[in-house]
């Protein structure tokens, strides 16, 4: 049986897969204007420079997915005016736009924001085009979905006008249509800190208590009504109308993993009883896991798939075949040890850290978010009265202040570099054999299989090796190279809005996943955004010993860095582990003036192999470069000056440097047309080994005796929806 229904699990999603894979925006289409009519179909989120929503075409001059997610910006881009006209959901709008296949960064232990756009059914992504034929059709297009989502937007207006500037306003949003865009990314920090991010989303919890109070309404009002009682037993219409409330908030939170697996749970015990059917709270929770996994075989991708779940699952196994009584309070003492427990195996897995003051934040949070902030909340949401959103954000206020405490504790959240599989297999069967009923033989054993979990340090290169890694920022520029016992980072990538950019979303975690604690040297080469645009989140976001830069004097990352920063300099050497650094580039006293002329350019050598990162420099820095040091230049391993720009990478450069690999750091159809084609082919004339980081993902290769092998993540990692 177990082997039928596995067969039978893995041809069902294939064959799913297949079906949305063939969803697919033709390349010959990608970045050519595309005339289309159809609905928005969500929520329109606004970010710094537009709005973005997800389109359903209905029409379309081109092949196009049936979904797709769209940015429409206001002001200049691409020289040319774009006019932001209000945009709401389930209107019907004629646009033209232009349109590219799924793709995203991809590095070691990152966001796969190919395998999300997937999950999503989001087969192609685009902008809105500036022209006259973009023009609203119809305000209100037919269907639930559509009507479902003008509601969600309608009370989340309602609160934002009632809750212009206050700091939780997000939360409530959050809390009553499952919207948590608009909480801000400090506050997400404090959540993860104190292990209390279930709490704003639309957790099994908010769903539970809505069923539960719609429930005991009707069966109070059901028990009085004695026509109502004689025609149908009261608790069968209680659990109807609990399983109809918590439906109807489910499609108003959005109709996430949680309250899918909630729902499900709550139909299934709704059906039993009003068939008069005995239940197991296994087979509930396994009846629900299926009815999720048919209806939506990627919902395994999700992080909340496990940690729902399996926080249900723990609870189960806490709570049920207990013998005797206990009071309420060592019952939740009891459940919140067992999943605070059971869940630290997988919470490492899947964000490489766990909160340490998660069982005291929940103690103070639960209660007050269950059954006073959520339930306030959705009272504004039916009934917008100002006093309950007041209210509403008063109580999480209240309950932010203790929780902020917390989080502000050097050691609320312990950090861990990503596990292997077979010591979070261990750690999870371990923790599951601890919470088992008292009486049950040697359960400390199972703590001590978290020992090898938590004390996991990957393993480094060693002495006289360098490892590196060229990593996917997309158009830009990030580079981790790793000794024995030291680390350095050469750029830190784009910053792609004012509160987003590379070092906060791709190299902090990066570094946390691969157990880097401390940078013992920072190098931005120059102050251009693709190459210094995350240098601010990294500097306070880890230890940083040494920062080598060649910004000017008031940057902020000089600021910040302090005593800590040095200015690049021709000549520049250190060694670490038996690995050799030397800077080449620029001159010491340089009067150029552009900035990438003055970036900063190192050589790195281990057992005789080297490799050469060149940053942003152009044709005159390559000139002095070879007048000055032509014999530093031959390497095995070459990133491309300005990545592939036709104002480097000349022949002579080229003939100096004759590196066996080139990598390309470069986005996906960036704008720049990076690297130019005649570049690319000058480098390939060479003979050497070229690599992308658009189409390879990061790039990781080591130097030491053997010759260096560079690989990338797409092809170490490959998945299916990666285009491969």
């Amino acid at each position: 049986m177990l082997m039928a229904a596995v067969l039978v699990g893995g041809c069902y999603s294939a064959w799913r897969a297949d079906i949305r894979l063939a969803d697919a925006l033709p390349t010959e289409w990608e970045g050519r204007d595309v005339v289309l009519s159809g609905v928005v179909a969500s929520l329109p989120q606004d970010f710094e420079r537009g709005v973005r929503f997800n389109f359903r075409v209905e029409e379309s001059v081109a092949p196009v997915p049936a979904t797709i997610s769209l940015a429409w910006y206001r002001g200049y881009r691409d020289e040319e005016m774009h006019v932001l006209p209000p945009i709401h959901a389930g209107e019907r709008w004629s646009l033209t736009v232009r349109l590219k296949r799924p793709h995203g960064n991809v590095n070691p232990h990152g966001f796969d924001y190919e395998g999300w756009l997937l999950q999503q059914d989001i087969r192609a992504t685009g902008y809105v085009r500036p022209a006259e034929g973009n023009r609203r059709i119809d305000a209100r297009a037919p269907g639930l979905t559509y009507a479902i989502e003008r509601v969600r937007e309608t009370v989340r207006q309602r609160f934002r006008d009632a809750l212009p500037d206050a700091p939780y306003g997000g939360v409530l949003v959050a809390l009553a249509v499952g919207d948590q865009r608009s909480i801000p990314p400090d506050l997400w920090k404090t959540f993860a800190r104190t292990g209390i991010s279930h709490l704003v989303a639309i957790s099994g919890m908010h769903v539970t208590m809505v069923a539960a109070l719609f429930a005991a309404l009707t069966g109070w009002g059901w028990r009085r009504t004695p026509a109502l009682a004689l025609r149908w037993p009261a608790q069968q219409a209680a659990v109807v109308a609990g399983f109809a409330a918590a439906l109807a908030y489910c499609l108003l939170a959005g109709w996430g993993v949680p309250a899918q697996r909630t729902l499900y749970m709550l139909g299934c015990v709704a059906l039993a009883l009003v068939l008069r059917l005995e239940t197991a709270p296994s087979r509930v929770l396994a009846l629900a896991l299926m009815v999720v996994l048919v209806l939506d075989p990627w919902a395994v991708t999700a992080a909340g798939f496990w940690l729902s779940f399996g926080a249900v699952a723990l609870l189960f196994l806490v709570g049920s075949g207990r013998v005797g009584r206990e009071g309420r309070l060592l019952a939740a003492i009891r459940t919140q040890w067992a999943v605070t427990l059971g869940l630290i195996p997988a919470l490492l897995v899947l964000f490489n850290q766990f909160s340490l003051v998660s069982p005291l934040a929940n103690a103070i949070a639960i209660p007050l978010v269950s059954f006073l902030v959520t339930p306030l909340a959705l009272l504004f949401a039916v009934f917008p009265a100002q006093m309950f959103a007041d209210l509403a954000h008063a109580a999480f206020a209240l309950t932010m202040l203790p929780v902020q405490w917390l989080g502000d504790l050097p050691w609320a959240a312990w950090h861990q570099a990503a596990p292997p599989p077979e010591l979070a297999a261990v750690a999870t069967l371990g923790c599951l054999w601890a919470l088992l009923p008292r009486g049950t033989p040697a359960r400390w054993v199972g703590l001590a299989t978290l020992l090898p979990l938590v004390l996991w340090t990957p393993p480094r290169p060693p002495a006289g090796e360098a490892r590196v890694t060229v990593l996917d920022v997309g158009q830009g520029l990030a580079v981790h190279v790793q000794t024995a016992a030291h680390d350095l980072i050469y750029d830190t990538g784009p910053a792609f809005s004012a509160d987003a950019n590379s070092g906060e979303r791709i190299l902090l975690p990066y570094l946390r996943a691969v157990g880097v604690r401390r940078l013992h040297a920072l190098v931005v080469t120059h102050q251009d955004n693709d190459h210094a645009g995350g240098a601010e989140a990294v500097l306070e976001g880890i230890a940083v010993d040494r920062v080598r830069s060649s910004l000017p004097e008031n940057h902020p990352v000089r600021l910040i860095a302090g005593p800590r920063d040095v200015p690049c300099t021709a000549g520049q050497a250190w060694e670490w582990d038996g690995v050799r650094f030397t800077m080449l580039h620029p001159e010491a006293g340089s009067a150029a003036t552009r900035s990438n002329d003055l970036a900063c350019v190192l050589r790195v050598e281990a057992a005789g192999r080297r490799l050469l990162l060149t940053s942003d420099i152009e044709a005159a820095s390559e000139a002095s470069l070879l007048h000055r040091a032509a014999d530093t230049l031959p390497s095995d391993v070459l990133v491309a000056p300005h990545h592939g720009s036709r104002t480097s990478s000349t022949p002579a450069f080229i003939a100096a440097a004759a590196p066996r690999w080139v990598i390309f750091p470069v986005g996906y159809r960036n704008r720049f047309r990076h690297p130019n084609p005649e570049v690319w082919a000058r480098w390939s004339a060479t003979g050497a080994g070229l690599m992308r980081t658009d189409a390879a993902g990061a790039v990781h290769f080591s130097l030491g005796a053997a010759d260096p092998q560079p690989e990338g993540e797409r092809t170490r990692h490959p998945r299916y929806w990666h285009g491969q």
